[in-house]
């Protein structure tokens, strides 16, 4: 029970942040920085003011490793399996390739640039997956410092900002039409306030289509996170033991509680009603959590790893948007 009280301040103070997160993101239009993004950057400023403050670290920490945890759990009530019916084959086509071209040239970039091969793998998950979503995802699972997760949520958010503003104006120019479009910025937009952001801002339908292609693409944080988990799991371990993997010691749990959460959302049991709420619970909590992150976050550790995790991050988002792009084209849905 005293272990419990001696959470209280901190994660009081998570609240805090996420309630002026939620209010400064409402001030941007179309919310293309989202409170997450806010909550992030809040933390950081005020780190320096409590990172000694040992009344509020125990609190800190747990909304940052165990209600991360729950909010991913939580996400699931937005997802369904059908809907990757519902997008039809093609969609996960694309994904395929942009998938690959994020983590494939994101690991080739972060060697030649001598990253530390976790940031690297988060920026590639950001800008492949879902944002700070999927970072915060992969990064419990690959036990990232909170310093390497509020760089690549920063890396990403940057990039999504420039794409809001050219994806209609792109589109528009390459006369795409609304199920090509929704296709392009479902899968080659980061952050889903910004694929809502970017879709809309071309027509309804097509934004319609983007957010069904969006939540699709969440799904395959699963598959990532079950492989991040023997990656990390063999860096830990030399090679004799790293043959013998203890599925059940690295297995991230919260992901398996998360496709039951799916699973239970399938079968149309939850009501409606129920089902938003859960959602904007889930979304409240991570900004508490990445509110949580930024306060442990030094802004001068973070600095550390200087300019070129930016360039990175920018030169995959760059890579995903031409890719999604280039298949779409010669299939002959542009």
């Amino acid at each position: 029970m005293n272990k419990i009280k001696n959470y209280i301040p901190g994660i009081l103070l998570t609240i805090v942040f996420a309630l002026l997160g939620k209010l400064l993101s409402g001030f941007i239009p179309h919310g293309l920085i989202s409170p997450s993004v806010f909550g992030l950057l809040l933390g950081m400023i005020f780190n320096p003011y409590i990172a000694n403050n040992k009344s509020l670290t125990g609190g800190i920490k747990f909304v940052a490793k165990k209600v991360l945890k729950i909010a991913i759990i939580l996400m699931g009530v937005s997802l369904n399996i059908y809907q990757v019916a519902e997008v039809g084959k093609y969609s996960l086509f694309v994904m395929c390739f942009t998938l690959f071209t994020a983590f494939f040239f994101g690991h080739l970039l972060g060697k030649a640039f001598h990253m530390n091969w976790k940031l690297s793998s988060l920026i590639s998950a950001g800008t492949g997956i879902c944002g700070g979503s999927a970072i915060a995802s992969i990064a419990p699972t690959i036990e990232a410092e909170n310093s390497d997760v509020a760089y690549a949520i920063s890396a990403t958010f940057i990039f999504d900002i420039v794409m809001v503003i050219l994806f209609p104006i792109a589109g528009k120019y390459f006369g795409m039409s609304d199920l090509g479009y929704g296709l392009w910025a479902g899968t080659a937009v980061n952050d889903t306030s910004s694929v809502v952001a970017a879709g809309y801002a071309f027509s309804e339908a097509a934004g319609n289509f983007a957010i069904i292609v969006k939540l699709t693409r969440t799904l395959s944080i699963v598959p990532v996170v079950l492989i991040f988990s023997v990656i990390n799991s063999k860096t830990k371990h030399n090679k004799e033991s790293a043959k013998k993997v203890d599925v059940k010691a690295i297995f991230p749990w919260f992901i398996l509680l998360f496709l039951v959460v799916v699973g239970i959302n399938s079968t149309g049991i939850i009501p409606a009603t129920t089902a938003i709420n859960i959602t904007k619970l889930s979304k409240f909590l991570m900004i508490m959590s990445l509110s949580a992150i930024g306060l442990s976050t030094n802004f001068k550790e973070m600095s550390k790893s200087g300019f070129l995790p930016m360039v990175h991050g920018f030169i995959i988002s760059l890579l995903v948007v031409i890719v999604s792009f280039c298949v779409q084209y010669f299939v002959g849905q542009i």
